[in-house]
């Protein structure tokens, strides 16, 4: 495969009521610290985390504070396999509570997305190993919002009371 690379879609469907973020790191503490931002964030958050080391022996480190939710990013993580990758999956929380601290951990490169949708993560794999090159988080945009759609955005913001 030397200079060559192939390119794969790997589909991820959040189970009923959880977000993921995704996003890219450099080094094995992360996987710690990224609890501690997480545990801080919120009180009784729940949620589990999975890294990818790529250098050494390659493990997916995790952490969490709910188990299935731990198993699940441990699984995500391995099939993924790419670069310096980290899942995290959120129940009883949104991501808007938590990406300040999420992205303020100084190991945290980039965050791909934070989403509840089902994504396609594309992968790139050469003779050096796997990295991801971006998410689809969505499915295509339909329309503008007209005045009616304006009315329920707002509704729905003031519903969940990110607004006033």
């Amino acid at each position: 495969m030397n200079g060559e690379i192939s390119i794969k879609v790997h589909r991820i469907e959040p189970p009923e009521g959880c977000n993921i973020i995704l996003g890219q790191s450099h080094f094995i503490k992360t996987v710690e610290d990224l609890y501690e931002a997480l545990a801080n964030s919120m009180p009784g958050i729940r949620f589990g985390i999975a890294f990818c080391e790529s250098s050494g022996p390659c493990l997916v480190r995790h952490e969490g504070t709910d188990e299935e939710l731990r198993s699940l990013a441990i699984r995500i993580a391995s099939e993924l396999a790419a670069g310096h990758c980290f899942v995290i999956l959120l129940r009883g929380a949104f991501p808007i509570n938590v990406m300040d601290k999420v992205k303020a951990v100084p190991e945290v490169c980039s965050i791909y997305c934070a989403t509840a949708n089902p994504l396609e993560v594309i992968i790139a794999e050469s003779a050096q190993g796997r990295g991801i090159l971006g998410v689809i988080d969505g499915q295509r945009t339909k329309g503008v919002e007209g005045e009616k759609e304006i009315e329920e955005r707002k509704a729905l913001l003031r519903k969940l009371k990110y607004k006033l």
